[in-house]
This record gives C-alpha cells, structure tokens and sequence, in this order.
C-alpha cells in the first residue's frame, strides 16, 4: 500500500472539525482459527476521518495462545511499512504455543464493527474489552479504548513520579523518554513502559503489556455516564500486545519478565553503599572522600566518577590537570586493593571535532546519527557540539567496544568496574528545531540546516516495517502531554534517520535501551567472566535485562523522598526492573541532615543504594553531619548482614521474574486494605518496612495485615490486625522494620566494611514462626561475580515444624563461612541454639 504526500494537509483540515466518534471502525473477514491460533482480515467499515492521519483501509490481526496464562494479540497494516519495534532490540518471547480451550485466557471476537474481548476461562470474567468504541489506526494516530471495572486497581505505566496505584479520574500518562530535572508530578520522565497491573483482589491479577515504542498518551478517566476505561492515543507503530493472567499480583510479574525478559544477575558488590557527587573538583578530593568515610566507620563499596573527570566533558578523556591519567589509575589501584570499586559516567554525545579520536574513529566507521539530508547531526551537550551515536549501524557496537576497551584498559587506563550512562534519553540541549550548536556550522550547513523542517519522505518499499512515508515527523496533528513540549524539543530531531532506514519519531524511546545494551556488550568484552554493571537513566521495556536504574534528577525534599518508595514497587514489583533507586538525600538542592538522616535509612531498604547530588547542591556525603553518621551506620550495618537475604532475592528474580521487592497486596493479595498502600514495601519477602515519612516528623502510622509479625530490631513479637499501628517518637537514626511470621531469615552475622568482607562472616538464621507455627526461607550461594557459575551455586531451602529446622536443597557452592547460631522468635527471648552448621551439605537442628 502507498500513501500520497498531500494526505497529511488533509487529515490536518478534518481533524479540526471530526470527532473519533465520527470514524467508521473495522471490519473483521476471512477468519481462521487453527491450533491455539486466530488470523483475521481488518477492513475500514466506511469514509475515513482521517482525525489525525491518513485511515489505514487494510490491517490484519493475528492472536497466539502462546502459553496457558498469555496471550498475544496483533494488529498491524496489511503492507508491513508500520514501524514495529525490531526484534533485535527487543526480542519476543518463546511461544510453545497452546489449545485455545486450554488456555486460562480467552480471545473473543466480534465481526463488525471490530472489537475484541480477553476474558478468563474459569470464570468468564472480563479482563479487556474494546466492545462499545471503534479502532483507529491512522498513518499518526493509533486509538483504542477498553472498559474497566469501577475503581479499578492500576499500576505501572511507568515511568512516572505519581502514586503507585494509579489515579482513575482524568489521569493521563505520556510516554516520550525526556530529561526530567526535579522529576514533575502528572509527567513523562525519563522512561516509557507501557505495561500495566490490574488487580482484582480474590478473583485474581492480570497484566497487559503493549510493545510499541512511538510517543503516546494512555488516558484513564470515567465517561459522562461514569463507566470507567482506559485508552491509547499513540502516534504510530502497530498494537502488540501481549495479555497475562496471573493467579496473584505476584504471578502476573513473572508472566511479565517472560515478555520483557528477565532481569540480569547483578554481582555481589553492586547492594554495597555508593558514592557519587556532580562536581568535585579533583582526583585528590575523590581520595579524601574515601578517606573520610573510613575515618567515619561508614562502609563505602563504591566510589562514582560524574563529568568532572573528562577533559572539556569529553567522553573516553581525562583532565590532565584536576585527573591525570597516572593519579586516577592509583585511585582505582588503591580502591580495589581494598577490595571497593570505581564506576565511571558515559555520555552518548560525542564532541564533534576532527582532532578527538573518538569522533574521528566514529566518522571513520559511519557510527553517527545523520540528518535527513544525510550529514551528520549535531546537537549540543555538555562537550560542547555533538553528534550521537546511531546504534542501528553495522559498526557503531565495534566502535563503542573499542573506544571502552581502549579507555578502560586496565594495564593502560582506568580499570573501572561498572558503567554509567546518563542523558540517554537523549537529553539534548537545543532547545527546538532552530537551534544552531556553533556559527561555524551555520555557515557550512545551510543547505542542511533548510531542511531539517522538511517532512521526511522515504522510499516505498513495502514489508520493511520501518515506518510510513510522507510524514510530519515534527508536528503531528495528535499532540502528546510532553512536558518539554514539541516531540524534539531538548532531543534529537524527530526526522534523523537510523543507519536500518528507520527514523527517530519512531526510535526515539529505545534509544537508551539501545545504548545500555552495546554498553553491556562492551563490557562483556572487556571482562567476558565477570557480570557487567551498567546503571542507566533512560529505560524502556526490557532494559531490566541490560542495566539497573536509578530514578534521575530528584530533589532534596521530602515529597521526593516519598515518591521514591511508588517509584521503586513500579519498577521493582510491574516493570521487571528489580536493580533501582534513588538518589539518597536529593540530587538537587540542599538537603537537611533530618531528612537527609530518614533517607539514608530509607535507602538502605532499597535494592539500589547511592548518595550523589549536583554541581550546584552543597557536598552532602554522609559523614558530613553528625546525625546523618549515626544513621548511616545503622542502616549500612543492617543492609550488610542482610545482603545475601536480598541476594538471594535478586536471584529469583533474575531466575523466575518475582520481585525483588514487594507492595502489600503481592504478599496479602485478598486484603482490600492493601491495595493503595504505597509507602511501606516488602523488602524481599519477609521484610515489612514502614519508614516515617512526615517532614521531619517522629510518628509514624503503618499498616499491619492480620498476621504475626516481629520487629527486626528488638525480635519482639507483635500482632498484626488488619489495622494501622502508630509509632510515636521514632528517632532519626531508626526506621521501623518487621520480620513476616513464616519466614527464616538468613543473616550475616557480622556487617562489614565492605561487601568482599562481608562474604567471610558466619551466617545466623532468624526462624519467624507464622501463626501456624511454620517458616520457611531460602538462601542462594556463588562466588558473586561470575557470568556463569555453572554448578557451582548452592540454592538451599530452610523449613521449620516447630522443632526441627531443615536445610535441604543444591549445594554446589564451596564455603567454609557455616550457620553459628540458630534464633527462635517467638517468646519473651528468642531461644538462640549455637553451633557450625556446614553451608556445603544438608542439615537439621532440633530446637526445644
């Protein structure tokens, strides 16, 4: 099929005066229905209203029952031209493929006008339905609306800095990766996952993940006669969704993970604390810091390098003045001899000129996004003028390797242990399309420069599914809620092409996820054996598989120190991202030593642990402030004895997809209560944290469901009654912290100053008995860095009756760390029985 150039003039007259309501929808034919499978033909059912674009007259549907809890449903154009995101960047799950009857979900079809149905098996209910409004699917605008029930339970539909359970009235979420500075409430930020929980207490959980990368709005709101729905409002691409139903909350984020895949395996070392900070002035004042830490007693895992380092802010550079080569490579020797760790920032903006061998051997290779006339585009970051590289080239993965490889060798350079890449999304710092990095290249570009604001015209080559010709790719006539305005404001232009033929109105959202993914790549090159650790700003669907994120430009204040904890059980519990955090005590502004003292013990509950601020915030490292001190020493000695506890937890998400932290309602998915609760969370499963989060406030009231549970301090038990409890006089250096009755609790017994001294301590089990008088627990053993063990993990399961605990289970791990000393909780005292327990073979202890 090919589209004429004048159609976009005139879908921009009609849509000034048609409604969606006036479009005629479609109409199902040619239906086939074979082996767990369904195709059909979509026609346009009557006149176009082309409200945004140019109707598509012809699209096809394609549904697989790909496994007894997912099913996949497709809609797409008959000529394949549509953009669709390539699988190379984001690979489809495996589909083993099932009966339609014996699927748990049900596709049900209706003819005409089109609309479609997921319901599940057992019970009939509805779980998405379209029935009642008409599909849209233009050269511009994709629309499609499903009804929900009353005050549904939402989550996800990240990224986002707003309650974790998400509004139902007039609530909009915008999806366009953008630099967020102070993360805006009712905004985009810096990713786009638009996946989404639903849950409906005793009747269960369902997920529905849709894999279209354009720009969009997804709106939640009630019509006029109260019916509640969701709808999509998307600028391009095709509707690829995939739809899971889960038994629980917990099963549906597992279904998830199979669609996003699942997360990487972090080291080790990367749950220690961190350290960065925008703006320090030299190599020797990076050593002080790590100093002043030890002379603190506050255990420093790893020390971060922000642009300061670069010379001119150029990647793959150093200062030879504030960073000399020899200087930053003693740090990192010294670092490392002391068994911590140094990660290092990577920008994606290359500073455009013929004398830096970065850009020169960039050039060489063809590794930079173009402009539409076919030079390179330059746009401007912190180095100045810059060109970015397009990660669809043939070579640009072998040119970002090498350049990592050259700069990080560690006989040479800088033996770096993890990777940083920021501004991702891209930030760029033209503010519009007008923008001119230099004069210079006003001069020599101005041919290029007129045409920037042309539409991008391409070849019709049908089948290649890399996006419709004759497009605005600056304006189109449906106008997405970016916060930054016009789609390339403060980004690359929206009409620069990729190396593949695609363009970035399409690929804008995958551009960090294609970044942290040749990051990864480079770094595996670089040390094939041990786990890569790339921490990135910008995200999209699947990007758990490549990196861990931290939640961006945040600010010192408590609202953001609130909105971390939603911010974390999106990711965490709905969006497959288990490694996340925040910037402890607030990357801008300046932070107060009460807040910043409540944060650092928030923080130590999260799976991402870093303090950083900016350039322009004062110095805010721990030990600066006497308060922040005495609490960074509780919380990091607590996080230490706990790091194989959230290790093994961040195994079972790498390993089956369940979250590495938990909201309520996952573990207590019947309990009403717990469905909006979003400042308290599970820290892995057996860990109720319910941090103060007034300002600057000493109380606390928090939610206890009907069970037993034991205050992680004092051992105490305490009954929970479906009921809030409050905690007044709660000092700045404490957080409340309670042990889930039913649960054995492995600990270290000892913290240490860092995560390598840590792994040498004996371990003490804390046995919660449940109501029942049961726990259970497990606990995953390697040696913490390698990519693959192998059979050398150990993976044991610890049961208690009442009077035996049993460790069963893989024990493939050599230690010679044992269990010394065995805790029952319960009474007055818990009854502690000491012995050495070898972690090399299965055991009992009889506790009477």
């Amino acid at each position: 099929m090919k589209f004429a150039s004048h159609y976009i003039l005139a879908s921009a007259s009609v849509a000034l005066s048609a409604s969606i309501s006036d479009c005629p929808g479609y109409t199902a034919s040619n239906i086939v229905e074979s082996d767990g499978k369904l195709t059909a033909d979509l026609s346009l059912a009557g006149t176009a209203c082309n409200i945004y674009g140019t109707d598509l007259s012809d699209l096809k549907l394609l549904v697989e029952y790909q496994t007894n809890s997912r099913l996949h449903v497709k809609i797409y154009d008959a000529g394949l031209q549509v953009y669709q995101i390539q699988e190379s960047v984001l690979p489809r799950p495996s589909n083993p493929g099932v009966l339609a009857p014996d699927s748990a979900i049900q596709f049900k079809l209706t003819e005409d006008p089109f609309s479609f149905s997921i319901s599940r098996a057992s019970s009939n209910e509805i779980l998405f339905d379209t029935n009642g409004t008409k599909l849209v699917f233009e050269s511009q605008y994709v629309y499609l609306r499903t009804r929900l029930p009353k005050d549904p339970n939402l989550y996800g539909l990240g990224e986002h800095s707003d309650s974790f359970r998400l509004s139902t009235d007039s609530y909009k979420r915008t999806f366009w990766n953008a630099e967020s500075p102070f993360i805006p409430r009712d905004s985009n930020l810096y990713g786009s996952h638009p996946n989404y929980l639903e849950h409906r207490g005793e009747s269960g959980s369902h997920g529905v993940a849709l894999l279209n990368a354009n720009g969009m709005d997804i709106n939640i709101n009630k019509t006029d006669s109260g019916d509640q729905y969701l709808e999509y409002n998307i600028l391009g691409g095709v509707l690829d969704f995939y739809f899971l139903a889960g038994s629980s909350p917990t099963d549906v984020s597992r279904l998830y993970a199979e669609v996003a895949g699942l997360p990487a395996m972090t080291s080790y070392w990367t749950f220690g604390f961190q350290q960065c900070k925008y703006g320090w002035p030299d190599v020797e004042f990076e050593a002080e810091v790590v100093a002043n830490y030890s002379a603190a007693n506050i255990p420093l895992e790893a020390l971060w390098a922000d642009i300061d380092y670069m010379e001119d802010r150029r990647i793959f550079t150093v200062d030879p003045e504030k960073y000399p080569l020899d200087k930053m490579r003693q740090l990192v020797d010294d670092l490392h001899q002391r068994g911590q760790k140094y990660v290092m920032m990577l920008d994606p903006g290359v500073h455009k000129s013929d004398t830096y061998a970065t850009y020169s051997r960039g050039v060489a290779v063809d590794a930079f996004i173009k402009a539409v006339d076919g030079s390179l585009y330059r746009g401007e970051q912190w180095a100045g003028e810059v060109v970015w590289p397009d990660w669809f080239a043939p070579k640009t993965q072998d040119w970002w390797t090498d350049e990592i490889l050259r700069f990080f060798d560690p006989k040479t350079g800088i033996d770096i242990d993890g990777a940083w890449n920021d501004m991702n999304e891209v930030s760029n710092f033209c503010a519009d399309v007008n923008c001119e990095p230099s004069e210079e290249a006003t001069k020599r570009n101005a041919e290029a420069d007129a045409s920037y604001k042309a539409l991008r015209s391409r070849q019709d080559s049908a089948g290649d599914m890399k996006g419709l010709p004759d497009r605005d790719l600056f304006n189109p006539n449906y106008r997405i809620d970016n916060h930054q305005g016009d789609l390339s404001i403060r980004t690359l232009y929206t009409n620069n092409t990729n190396a593949d033929g695609t363009v970035q109105y399409d690929t804008h959202n995958i551009h960090g996820l294609m970044m942290i993914t040749a990051t990864r790549n480079s770094l595996l090159a670089r040390r094939p054996n041990s786990r890569p650790f790339v921490l990135t700003r910008s995200t999209f669907t699947g990007a758990g598989t490549k990196a861990a994120h931290w939640f961006g430009d945040n600010d010192s204040n408590w609202d953001d120190y609130r909105a971390t904890i939603s911010q974390m059980l999106s990711f965490a519990a709905v969006h497959a991202m288990p490694m996340v955090g925040s910037d402890v005590c607030g990357f801008n502004g300046k932070a107060q030593e009460q807040m910043c003292a409540r944060w650092v013990l928030l923080g130590a509950f999260q799976p991402f642990y870093r303090n950083h601020a900016d350039i322009s915030a004062p110095n805010q490292e721990l030990y600066l402030w006497e308060l922040v001190t005495e609490a960074a020493q509780k919380a990091i000695d607590a996080r230490y004895r706990l790091l194989d506890y959230i290790y093994t937890a961040m195994y079972r998400a790498a390993s089956t997809g369940v979250p590495i932290v938990n909201p309520l309602f996952f573990v207590y998915p019947n309990d009403t209560k717990t469905f909006g609760i979003d400042l308290q969370w599970f820290y892995g499963d057996a860990l109720l944290v319910s941090p103060v989060t007034d300002d600057d406030g000493t109380s606390v009231t928090f939610y206890l469901p009907d069970d037993i549970f034991y205050d992680f301090w004092t051992l105490q038990p305490i009954q929970g009654k479906s009921a809030t409890v409050t905690v007044d006089d709660v000092a700045f250096t404490d957080i409340p912290v309670h042990i889930r009755g039913g649960t054995v609790l492995p600990l270290r017994s000892a913290s240490g100053n860092t995560t390598e001294l840590v792994r040498q301590n004996d371990f003490t089990l804390i046995v919660a008995p449940g109501i029942d008088g049961s726990a259970s627990g497990s606990l995953y053993l390697d040696d913490g860095d390698s990519v693959d063990v192998g059979s050398k993990y150990s993976d044991i399961s610890f049961k208690w009756d009442g009077k035996i605990l049993k460790a069963e289970g893989t024990f493939g791990y050599e230690t010679d760390v044992v269990v010394e000393s065995v805790k029952i909780l319960g009474g007055e005292e818990p009854v502690t029985k000491e012995g050495a327990w070898s972690l090399n073979e299965a055991f009992e202890v009889t506790v009477s």
